[in-house]
């Protein structure tokens, strides 16, 4: 009787600390972003041809989110988005960095691995990295504690069909800041979605005891496409359902482990992609749906990409989700998330939490969202609520009439030409069909507004604006 009087007074004494530890732990965060995956690649999004039984799991066991968007329709400018909150121009990263650029995200910007380094996780990276291929540029430098993957996109070598003959240098597989294989060749191409996984899976095994921070960015589904022998010819819809297989399996696998080790209700999932599908590529290229155009234009085929979260108890299990999302929201949020101090740099994301939450009766922060590319060109915005989207007048790539491209070779774009503003309601006409910017004035004169609060901030080339925000990237230090 005595014992049970001491064990009931150690837990009096005791248990209420171990209940409050236990509840106040840091979530993990893992986020899973693939390359060009277009808005239709996924089964819950209306996939054909193949099915992604893992995405569409992750999908119940959480929330879809059909309106969620990246900052510039093209992988260097939208993984810096991702990383540091900011609009890609804001740190000086446009475009798509090659194996020539002798520049990289700067080290005074803060990423969201060295963001929840001030929380005391655990940081680690498999994948593309692509914000410069340097050592003083890569993820190492930048708050991961280990990474193994590309420096930048899987075409930019010499056996790519597309490449320029004697442009692109062998293709490095780096581990840390050392590569472990210079001048990959076909055999290693259809190993990297697995060994990518097989990282991260090894990462949350040796880091199951504290928080972690885990990003596997896939070099797959960009050309060229590559699978491994275990889903060669499974799908039964070509080569690209076989990769989008493949990446469904990685999912799989990496919710495997979080299940595995007890992890699933304390972490925070996120799946997404960098951009709209190459559309040029043809059979070898995704589909964006009910979307028009895709990657490497401003229209909602290249910004607007299939988005999933999850975080039992936190977000609400198989809903959809409809609110206005970028990529720069991501970090703001999971600072609030885990209590980290955000930069004293500028940044342009907000908290979206209640949005993601599901909150009833939550609403978007920004008055507005804007869509630069190419060479700093602001060339479209959309109201904070998503509703309504301005295309401002600019040149863009757009695909001719007919099939894409066969057997990983690409067709041409043709050119089309947007000469004065043309307004969309996206809850309506999701697909851009309609200008309905003379029946709305007063919309467009206020998304004209904004554009202009834009350009002061963060310039546009196309009206020759020089914005006051702008921040220089990282230079290459011999």
């Amino acid at each position: 009787m005595k014992a049970f009087s001491r064990l009931v007074l150690m837990f009096a004494l005791f248990g209420p600390v171990l209940i409050s530890e236990a509840a106040s732990r840091l979530p993990n965060i893992v986020i899973i972003f693939t390359d060009d995956q277009g808005y239709g690649d996924v089964g819950v999004f209306g996939a054909k041809g193949y099915k992604t039984p893992n995405l569409d799991r992750l999908a119940r066991e959480g929330s879809r989110f059909s309106n969620f968007h990246v900052a510039q329709p093209v992988c260097s400018a939208s993984r810096a988005a991702l990383l540091t909150g900011c609009y890609p121009n804001r740190v000086g990263v446009n475009g798509a960095l090659g194996p020539s650029a002798r520049h990289g995200l700067h080290e005074a910007e803060t990423t969201l691995a060295e963001l929840l380094k001030q929380k005391g996780y655990a940081t680690g990276m498999s994948g593309k990295w692509h914000l410069g291929h340097h050592p003083q540029f890569l993820p190492t430098r930048h708050g991961f504690d280990e990474y193994f993957g590309l420096p930048y996109s899987n075409d930019m070598w010499p056996h790519h069909p597309e490449a320029k003959k004697g442009y692109y240098p062998p293709l490095p597989l780096i581990e840390g800041e050392k590569p472990v294989k210079i001048g990959l060749d076909h055999s290693d191409q259809e190993q990297l979605t697995t060994q990518y996984t097989e990282r991260a899976v090894k990462f949350i095994g040796n880091n199951k005891d504290r928080p972690f921070f885990f990003y596997l960015a896939h070099s797959m589904p960009h050309v060229p496409l590559y699978v491994s022998d275990k889903f060669k010819g499974k799908s039964g819809a070509g080569l690209y359902g076989d990769v989008m297989m493949e990446i469904d399996w990685s999912v799989g696998e990496v919710m495997g482990a979080l299940k595995q080790h007890g992890l699933e209700k304390d972490t925070l999932v996120i799946f997404t992609s960098d951009n709209g599908p190459w559309l040029s590529y043809g059979e070898h290229a995704g589909s964006a749906g009910p979307l028009r155009e895709g990657k490497g234009t401003c229209w909602e085929g290249g910004t607007r990409v299939p988005c999933i979260m999850k975080w039992p108890g936190k977000i609400p299990s198989g809903k959809k989700n409809d609110s206005m999302l970028m990529t720069i929201d991501l970090f703001p949020t999971i600072a609030n998330l885990v209590g980290a101090d955000l930069p004293k740099q500028p940044i342009d994301g907000r908290d979206v939490w209640p949005l993601i939450a599901g909150r009833r009766g939550a609403k978007n922060p920004h008055d507005a969202y804007f869509y630069w590319y190419d060479r700093g060109e602001l060339q479209a915005v959309t109201s904070g609520d998503g509703r309504w989207k301005l295309q401002l007048p600019h040149g863009y790539r757009k695909l001719p009439d007919g099939p894409g491209g066969k057997g990983g070779i690409p067709i041409k774009y043709d050119v089309g030409k947007i000469t004065k503003p043309e307004l969309y309601d996206l809850r309506a006409d999701i697909s851009e069909t309609r200008d309905v910017a003379a029946k709305h004035p007063e919309i467009v004169k206020n998304l004209l507004a904004f554009a202009d609060r834009a350009r002061s901030d963060l310039g546009d080339s196309l009206t020759r604006q020089k914005g006051s925000g702008i921040r220089e990237p990282g230079r290459l230090v011999e």
